[in-house]
């Protein structure tokens, strides 16, 4: 789920920017690149902990631009299959529920939801046969990642609340 890790970065800096807070700037610029992107091999970057090495720049001969390599150390959101994540749930309809796990947005089919709940479009919400259990937009649920699919700059999730101790969290 959450993992520090090693990473590698690229700041390209204008001529503008050179001057004796050079090395401010690009750390800055570090952290506004960095800081809630994701890509596909690493997950979503939550915060940057540590800078370890800012390299010697490279000069781009057209523009004259400046390559700085940057190695820093960053925590890390990374979703797995099998994992038990609690979620905000942001919309409800008879296809099923989408949520959002921090970052992430994660789907629950309507068959992946217990039998006994139902979708209710009235109220846009599942409840189960005896309406003590209702779940409907803005509520906090557990589920279970059953799949992920990993694009470039994204991830996105399939849950599952067919297992026990998942569903609404009280």
């Amino acid at each position: 789920m959450f993992y520090h890790m090693c990473l590698d970065h690229r700041i390209l800096l204008h001529p503008q920017y050179f001057g004796p807070r050079l090395i401010d700037i690009v750390k800055k610029k570090l952290f506004t690149e960095v800081e809630g992107s994701c890509t596909g091999e690493h997950g979503f970057v939550v915060a940057v902990t540590t800078i370890d090495h800012i390299g010697n720049g490279i000069v781009d001969q057209g523009q004259g631009s400046v390559n700085f390599p940057v190695k820093y150390k960053a925590i890390v959101f990374r979703p797995f299959k099998g994992e038990v994540v609690d979620a905000i749930v942001r919309e409800v309809n008879k296809v099923g529920i989408f949520c959002e796990v921090g970052p992430l947005t994660c789907f629950i089919s309507r068959h992946s939801i217990p039998a006994d709940m139902v979708f209710n479009p009235d109220m846009e919400c599942y409840q189960n046969q005896d309406e003590g259990v209702v779940i409907q937009k803005e509520d906090e649920i557990r589920l279970k990642i059953i799949g992920t699919r990993v694009d470039a700059n994204d991830i996105f999730a399939v849950g599952s609340l067919m297992d026990d101790f998942l569903g609404l969290i009280s």
